[in-house]
């Protein structure tokens, strides 16, 4: 999840589990630890860029790091506080609940959290939640600050922001509902598609849990559809989004492939740039158009670096920009709420 929503978290948890007898620096060092895991980032300069793309949430996110980390910051703590500060248990219970909910959500979203390195660099996805949402963080942060306007030892604050925290956790239990439900829609429209699909993956759009991506492996390519929850049936309009593999050619085993293939679940595309590149597409997350024009640059593109003689030696990101505009912004909030595409371009085109 974003920075601002795992601070947020960090300090929420740090307050229900020490705010008690810590006082204001419970949710302070909740969210300092909240925001631990994610200054992986900084080693990014003494990286290279393909090594960046999946050092990212390994290491600081993993199960190893929480049972390294909880000890050695409670003792620590413990011992540069007085002697009525809490207890290297009480302590230890803050800095691994933030820990362990930092590394949680991140599971929920679409990146990737390797939280058995080193012993597996397998990344656990369950994609049922956008990295920034709204309707999650909102009811996080008003209870807490909310709490925050009483002292420690106040019921009120307890029960402020342990209104937040149910409200927020009700949210992403629903989040779970909802894509157990969107996994079962695409099912059914998959099972009448040729060729077959092979596997598919669903994804949130952006900053809501309505509107669901699917993207569905075949041999030779993918299908591409959106559904929301709020569209009048269960039919789903795909279009065919071809593969084109093959343009790697021999460089199927190349180092820089395989960790573009591992980092995309294999749900990538390939193509000549007008330079003759090599381009290299996760469809995972999306366009920069959220998907609703027909020329829309995809978010996580990488550039495959070529010797002289062909063989693949770096890789470098692409980052097109937002083209957010407000015809866009209505289009994509017309989508949402259950018209289909063709219908919420013409919605938008009346307003204008």
């Amino acid at each position: 999840m974003d920075t601002v929503t795992q601070i947020t978290l960090g300090a929420a948890v740090g307050e229900a589990t020490a705010g008690r007898e810590a006082g204001n620096k419970a949710p302070l060092w909740g969210a300092a630890f909240g925001l631990l895991p994610d200054l992986d980032v900084l080693a990014n300069p003494f990286l290279t860029e393909a090594q960046a793309l999946t050092f990212h949430r390994s290491l600081t996110h993993s199960l190893l790091f929480i049972a390294v980390v909880t000890p050695l910051a409670a003792y620590l703590l413990r011992h540069f506080s007085s002697e009525d500060a809490p207890s290297f248990r009480r302590w230890a219970g803050l800095v691994s609940a933030v820990l362990a909910t930092h590394v949680g959500l991140d599971c929920l979203t679409t990146y990737g959290t390797q939280i058995f390195w080193p012993f597996s660099t397998y990344p656990v996805i369950y994609g049922t939640i956008f990295i920034i949402d709204p309707l999650y963080t909102i009811p996080l942060a008003a209870g807490l600050l909310v709490s925050l306007r009483w002292v420690p030892t106040a019921k009120r604050r307890r029960w402020a922001n342990s209104a937040g925290l149910t409200l927020s956790s009700a949210y992403l239990l629903l989040t779970v509902a909802n894509k157990q439900h969107i996994d079962s829609v695409f099912a059914q429209n998959l099972a009448q598609k040729q060729p077959p699909a092979e596997r598919f993956l669903t994804t949130p759009s952006p900053f809501n849990n309505l509107l669901w991506r699917g993207i569905a492996e075949t041999e030779d390519g993918f299908y591409v559809g959106d559904y929301s929850l709020l569209d009048p049936d269960r039919t789903i309009a795909f279009r065919y989004v071809p593969k084109r593999h093959d343009l790697l050619g021999d460089a199927h085993d190349n180092p820089f492939v395989q960790r573009l293939r591992r980092f995309s679940r294999g749900y990538f595309t390939v193509r000549r740039g007008t330079d003759g590149a090599l381009l290299v597409h996760d469809l995972r997350f999306g366009r920069n158009d959220l998907g609703l024009t027909a020329d829309g640059e995809y978010l996580f593109t990488f550039r495959l670096r070529e010797d002289a003689e062909g063989r693949i030696v770096g890789l470098r990101q692409e980052e097109p920009p937002l083209r957010l505009n407000r015809a866009l912004v209505r289009q994509f909030v017309a989508r949402i709420r259950g018209r289909s595409e063709v219908d919420a371009i013409s919605a938008v085109a009346k307003t204008e």
